[in-house]
């Protein structure tokens, strides 16, 4: 009889702790890790959109730039990986001297990919340029056009990690989430095809 209810009871309280809830885990617990974790957001764009202008201009003139990409549309975003995206994004800012394109007859947009100055467009080119030269796959690197705060047009190189859609901006080191920019999106470039734009 002593054994039974011994028994009964070692098998209500081991339901009574399973039944808890996860909240119980206390303040480091996975509840709470789950709370605190940013949510992944990415992009969404589907609808083709015209190129820029100056951009057919770019692939027209280096075509290995805007060949159909390989490899993987998402990139895990190690330890290792943050710091080399922290680091391209540094230097490039830090080398390449903010300049915009000369006036001419046919706007003086000029989208290239190597120089000691250019305009945003330019950074963004070379950013994504020396990632894949060390490794990073072509898809998830693209080029985004937007406006900023004041209503000048913009482009920025846009990152497709792990943790999200992240933004290589020439105006800062920082490195944001597309969502946390002071950017109003217009048009992305396919992940399968540079020459491919998309409507934001």
């Amino acid at each position: 009889m002593l054994k039974t209810l011994l028994a009964t009871a070692v098998v209500a309280l081991t339901a009574l702790t399973l039944a808890q809830p996860a909240a119980a885990a206390g303040p480091g617990g996975f509840a709470r890790n789950l709370r605190d974790t940013p949510p992944v957001s990415f992009i969404a764009a589907a609808r083709p959109t015209l190129a820029p202008f100056a951009h057919v201009k770019f692939c027209m003139q280096n075509p290995a730039e805007c060949r159909k990409n390989a490899g993987s549309p998402v990139v895990a975003l190690t330890a290792y990986r943050e710091s080399q995206l922290k680091r391209i994004n540094a230097s490039v800012n830090r080398q390449l001297r903010a300049e915009s394109d000369p006036l001419a007859v046919d706007g003086g947009d000029l989208w290239q990919v190597s120089g000691t100055s250019g305009d945003c467009e330019d950074f963004a080119l070379i950013k994504r340029k020396r990632l894949i030269a060390m490794g990073w796959s072509p898809r998830a690197l693209r080029i985004a056009v937007a406006r900023t705060g004041s209503g000048e047009g913009h482009a920025v190189l846009v990152v497709k990690t792990s943790k999200g859609d992240l933004v290589l901006d020439n105006r800062t080191s920082a490195i944001r989430p597309w969502k946390n920019t002071d950017l109003r999106w217009v048009k992305i470039q396919s992940p399968d095809n540079p020459r491919l734009w998309l409507a934001i």
